[in-house]
């Protein structure tokens, strides 16, 4: 078993459900990025991705679009950015997941790009413009390094399509909980809690279910907790809670964050 797929056989053990805690490395600084990872590892997050800043993040909202820009302001290139995973792995062994857009791997090489990640400690992959049916080279290269690669699925993604992605997918199926990009605030809709429902029922316990793009407190973890998934995925909260806070106090307050989150996935 892999990195991911061994942390949530634990977490099943113990009846806990995981935290996955995303982050834009880069972001404010590399002291900052730092500072975070502590808080984040102090506060129980069970599995943290690292998103690579891109030009055109057409799934992120204004909040992780702007983390983005400003990564790439201060020089985040993938030179510095693999030199700071291999900073964050020397000081945890929590599964760490990429998160990014195809372009990037595309244009170093899928297998050059994913023998770079697994050297500096990566486990897995989530690229949310990769399509299933161009995957072929990207899931052959991901073979031959040992990394998991995490598809997404929307509320209105067919069953057929769902059946496809689950072929595909490793490490856990990312379920996007809303029309639209990351960081948009809505109350829990129907449509949402009929799609947790149908994904469950074609998944069948084959393959831990994450959600995300609408959990940002403690009461929105319940929430989606209480309808079955196996993960929720905080991306916003976090990188809103870095950008209004002092950089000798970011590690604090995310280890304070992440505490109330994690809570959250315990006992259920």
């Amino acid at each position: 078993m892999s990195k991911i797929q061994n942390k949530f056989s634990e977490l099943k053990s113990k009846k806990e459900k995981a935290l996955i805690a995303y982050i834009m490395v880069g972001f404010p600084n590399e002291t900052g990025t730092m500072s975070a990872i502590r808080g984040l590892i102090k506060g129980g997050a069970d599995i943290i991705e690292l998103g690579f800043p891109f030009s055109d993040p057409i799934a992120d909202g204004p909040v992780i679009q702007n983390a983005s820009t400003i990564s790439l302001s201060k020089g985040t290139k993938l030179q510095q950015f693999f030199k700071i995973i291999k900073k964050i792995r020397k000081e945890t062994n929590i599964p760490l997941i990429i998160m990014t857009y195809t372009n990037i791997l595309y244009r170093q090489g899928y297998n050059e790009f994913m023998k770079n990640a697994k050297k500096a400690g990566i486990d897995g992959l989530i690229l949310p413009d990769m399509s299933v049916e161009e995957s072929n080279n990207y899931l052959d290269a991901a073979k031959r390094n040992k990394m998991d690669t995490i598809f997404l699925i929307s509320p209105n993604t067919s069953k057929e399509r769902i059946k496809k992605i689950l072929k595909a997918t490793s490490g856990f199926l990312y379920l996007v909980s809303i029309f639209g990009t990351t960081g948009m605030r809505t109350k829990i809709q129907q449509y949402t809690i009929d799609a947790i429902k149908k994904t469950k029922k074609i998944v069948n316990k084959k393959i831990p279910i994450g959600i995300g793009f609408g959990v940002y407190t403690p009461e929105d973890a319940k929430k989606f907790l209480s309808f079955g998934v196996d993960a929720i995925i905080v991306g916003s909260a976090f990188l809103r809670l870095i950008e209004h806070t002092p950089s000798n106090k970011i590690e604090s307050k995310i280890t304070s964050f992440t505490k109330k989150m994690k809570n959250t996935t315990r006992n259920r």
